[in-house]
């Protein structure tokens, strides 16, 4: 199984505490070391992904439930869409391009640590933005930190290009996305779902 490059610390440190405790016999007190190991090997794992064979569809930047669907502009459904993810610690955190398509803009911000799941967390909470042009629509993609996550990571920068459902960050733990799709996208998902990262249509290009 990939795991992602960044977690290898997560994940060297209590498996080296596991092996010298358990070699001097600390056998449950390298129990819980060895579990912490095992979740942050499953936290950090980088599974391929496959995306759509279809130009004209946008797909979930990251894994995760939709907790969130609503126009920007109140009042007018024709409007720009936001699209929240939440993913919990369960949940790979991986994120991945939408669409295919120039990186136009890459803009951190620093901010506070509300639950990603809160209204406001979009405003104030610490983000990085990327802003995605393609041959047909642009998209904006968020990785918004949470209560838990205190470090994002983009490894894209302005001018490169990315495929549709290419890596270009993770999320250290619980965390949110945000994706706005302009008018002339259709949503395809609806609040509650479960999506993933790369694979999942969250929009069809009209």
């Amino acid at each position: 199984m990939r795991i992602a490059r960044q977690g290898i610390p997560y994940i060297l440190l209590p498996a080296l505490l596991t092996i010298v405790l358990f070699a001097f016999g600390y056998r449950y007190v390298a129990a819980p070391l060895f579990l912490l190991t095992a979740f942050m090997t499953f936290f950090f794992r980088d599974p391929e992904r496959e995306p759509p064979h279809d130009p004209n569809v946008v797909v979930a930047p990251a894994d995760g439930k939709v907790t969130r669907i609503r126009s920007i502009a109140p009042n007018q459904e024709s409007s720009a869409k936001l699209i929240s993810i939440f993913l919990s610690p369960l949940d790979v955190h991986i994120n991945r391009a939408p669409i295919a398509g120039k990186i136009t803009n890459v803009s951190y911000t620093k901010g506070k640590f509300l639950m990603a799941t809160d209204e406001n967390a979009s405003l104030v909470n610490e983000q990085n933005t990327l802003t995605i042009e393609g041959d047909r629509t642009t998209v904006v993609c968020k990785q918004i930190a949470g209560i838990l996550a205190r470090r994002i990571v983009c490894w894209k920068h302005q001018g490169e290009r990315v495929a549709l459902g290419e890596r270009f960050g993770l999320i250290k733990f619980s965390s949110r996305t945000d994706i706005i799709l302009p008018e002339g996208i259709e949503v395809v998902v609806s609040e509650g779902m479960k999506v993933k990262g790369g694979i999942t249509i969250v929009g069809r290009i009209r």
